[in-house]
This record gives C-alpha cells, sequence and structure tokens, in this order.
C-alpha cells in the first residue's frame, strides 16, 4: 500500500499520543485501558460511551481528557427536561432589525462532553444522531457543518438507576466504544487521596486541532491485510447467528472494528494491522451493539461473553500468496 505511513511518522505519533496519556494521568487515577481506548475513538474519528455508576470519575476523566486536545470544547448537562433545541441550538427573533438570527447550540465544537446522556428521553438523545453520524445538524430545514475535528465523549449510568433512559439501538450504534468503568482498585484510590488531597491539578493542552487531524489522517492510511478483513468479517458475522443474540453486529460495526484496529495499531507503534489490534479493541467495539434475547439481556456481561466466544471460535487463518 502506498500511501502507507512510515515507521517515523507512527512513532512520532506515538510520542505525541504518550504526551496526553500522561497528562491526563496527573488528573485521573485509574484503569488506563480507558484512556487507551478513548485515544483509539479519537484517532478513529468515532465517539466515547463511557459507563459507570456516579462516582467513579467518568466526568473527571472525559474533561481531563478533552482539555488535552487543544481544542474548543463544550458541555451538555443532559437532565430530563433538556430539548433537543437546547443541544443543536435555534433561531432567534432580533427585536431590532425583526430578523432571525441562529444561536448555535453546545454541540458546535471539536469536543462535546454529554455528561449523564442517559437522563434526557429518547427525543433529545436522538438530536446527537446527526451530528454524530455525519457531523452535521439540521436546523429549521438549514444544514451547518460541525467544527473538525468533532468528538463527542458522552458518560452514563447504568440504566437500573432512577432517572435513567436507555439509550436507543441507532444512538448506541453510532459510539465507536462503550468504556465500562468500575470501582479503583485500592492502590489507585489511596493514589486518588494524596493526589488530590491539596489542590486539584489542572491539566494542560498537548495537541491542536491540527495535531488531532494529522493523527487521524496517519491512523486512516494504516495498512490492513485483506486476511484481517476476512477476520472481522468473520467476527461480527459469528454474533449474527448466535443463540443468544436477536440482533448481531451491523456492517457498520465491522467498519468500525477495522478503523478502531487501525487506531489501535497507531497507539503501538506499528503502521500496520495485526490480529492483536483486532481482538484488544473488538469487546469495545462490538459487545454495546449486539441485542440479547430477552431470558439473556439482563445479565450482567452478556454481550462481552458473545464476542468472548467469537474470539475464542473464530480463527485467524493467513492466506497462502504466491511468490
Amino acid at each position: 500500500m502506498s500511501d502507507a505511513p512510515e515507521l517515523g511518522e507512527v512513532e512520532t505519533a506515538r510520542s505525541r499520543l504518550e504526551a496526553v496519556r500522561r497528562e491526563v494521568a496527573r488528573v485521573y487515577v485509574g484503569d488506563r485501558t480507558a484512556v487507551g481506548l478513548m485515544l483509539v475513538a479519537l484517532l478513529a474519528r468515532g465517539h466515547v460511551l463511557l459507563e459507570g455508576v456516579p462516582g467513579v470519575a467518568k466526568t473527571t476523566l472525559v474533561k481531563a481528557f478533552g482539555a488535552t486536545l487543544g481544542c474548543s470544547i463544550r458541555r451538555i448537562q443532559f437532565t430530563p427536561d433538556l430539548l433537543p433545541a437546547d443541544i443543536t441550538g435555534t433561531y432567534v427573533l432580533s427585536p431590532r432589525d425583526g430578523t432571525f438570527a441562529l444561536r448555535p447550540g453546545p454541540v458546535f465544537a471539536n469536543v462535546v462532553l454529554a455528561d449523564e446522556i442517559n437522563r434526557a428521553p429518547a427525543k433529545t438523545q436522538s438530536a446527537l444522531l446527526e451530528a454524530m453520524q455525519e457531523r452535521q445538524v439540521t436546523i429549521e430545514g438549514d444544514r451547518y457543518e460541525l467544527p473538525n475535528p468533532f468528538l463527542v465523549l458522552a458518560t452514563q449510568n447504568p440504566v437500573d438507576l432512577e432517572g435513567t433512559y436507555a439509550l436507543p439501538e441507532a444512538q448506541i450504534d453510532r459510539f465507536l466504544v462503550r468504556v465500562r468503568m468500575g470501582y479503583p482498585s485500592h492502590r489507585d484510590e489511596v493514589a486518588m487521596l494524596r493526589q488530590h488531597g491539596v489542590a486539584t491539578p489542572e491539566p494542560a493542552a498537548v495537541l491542536t486541532a491540527a495535531d488531532v487531524l494529522w493523527l487521524q489522517s496517519l491512523a486512516a492510511r494504516v495498512h490492513v491485510e485483506d486476511d484481517l478483513h476476512e477476520y472481522a468479517v468473520s467476527l461480527s458475522a459469528f454474533t449474527r447467528v448466535h443463540a443468544r443474540v436477536v440482533l448481531g453486529a451491523s456492517p457498520r460495526a465491522t467498519l468500525s472494528l477495522v478503523r478502531a484496529a487501525k487506531a489501535h495499531a497507531v497507539t503501538s507503534g506499528r503502521p500496520y494491522v495485526t490480529p492483536d489490534d483486532l481482538r484488544a479493541v473488538a469487546d469495545s467495539v462490538l459487545a454495546h451493539r449486539l441485542v440479547l434475547s430477552p431470558e439473556v439481556e439482563g445479565e450482567p456481561g452478556a454481550r462481552s461473553a458473545v464476542v468472548a466466544e467469537a474470539l475464542e471460535r473464530v480463527g485467524y487463518r493467513r492466506a497462502v500468496r504466491p511468490v
């Protein structure tokens, strides 16, 4: 592949991403896997859904991560009375000249922090659908492009908590990765108390919007062998015929899996994808997109179990090519 990135470019990108990790670690103490998946989503031009009980630093993490990118940031606090126009914006009458002018909503930013997204009803949640998929919004029939890059970092509480609404399947599918955040380890919680005991550190911007666009362009050029395309399709196909799955991974999910694997390769310092890249991101990309049968829908980890079974039973075979 002639336009595949050079190793030196990938090493430069990896060093820039490590700077982001270090800066986030000054504020967020916890599982580093979450930060890695957010970087994967950033490079793959995807969106992130962080799920966990209240108080496990979901908002702290997304705010710190967003601040390191050096891009415009807006935060939306989702509540039951939030309206779609509160997200996208609306036309407002100017009394002075009697004309209507657009008042842009908070979605017009490079990074949108959607806090507790599942505390708003489905009508309001769906206001983000067009923005997340097409990087544009339509207001009163007029189409407006969103800034580039554009990234939604959403947090949600478990759906069994009071005052929460389950996200529609169509919107769940727009999130490239879902990150499940649990309680920190004993060691991490002690470190958190020590680090935040005096004053909460402020993260610094270590990238710019131009840097983010360059990183995304680099990840898009990462080389993928046809064998790995076959492997990705086989993983998705396994979920579609599983006995406990009503709706398996869609073709959009397969595309997302490959995009995330390419981004993971960059974070690992490689200009090409390996089977391990696909395996590393499979659960975070595929599990939340599965619709399970009613009898197992409420079982904790049931979706991840299906993906784990796919990884175990679907083998990767490298094709024999003529010399």
